[in-house]
């Protein structure tokens, strides 16, 4: 029997204060770091967990794009109602919505 997929748990990305967001070179406090090593290791976490964020918020667009477009929902959306309100092209929302109809079918993102 297969393993399930085990997703990166990344470093958490720390709280940035209002003040400190608004300093442009203010980056989750890297630019306090002086040890280079130290510094690679808190940039690539970072990098990580972006990644994985954004991998995470990529599938909940796609299942939210095939929620609004199932065709058993009264209020249903086209495709193009949906690219425009995701800023997408209508050929890419076409693409999420069947990513997101795999996923809630419970297949991965390479199941094709």
């Amino acid at each position: 029997m297969a393993e399930p997929e085990r997703r990166l748990r990344p470093a958490p990305l720390l709280f940035e204060p209002s003040e400190a967001a608004t300093d442009p070179e203010h980056f989750f406090d890297l630019e306090s770091i002086e040890d280079p090593q130290e510094l690679l290791a808190r940039a690539t976490e970072l990098t990580l967990a972006f990644r994985a964020a954004q991998e995470r918020a990529v599938e909940f667009q796609a299942l939210a794009a095939a929620q609004l477009a199932d065709p058993r929902r009264f209020d249903r959306l086209s495709p193009g109602a949906i690219a425009e309100q995701a800023e997408w092209t209508e050929d890419y929302a076409r693409k999420m919505i069947e990513f997101g109809e795999s996923l809630q079918r419970g297949a991965g993102p390479d199941a094709d």
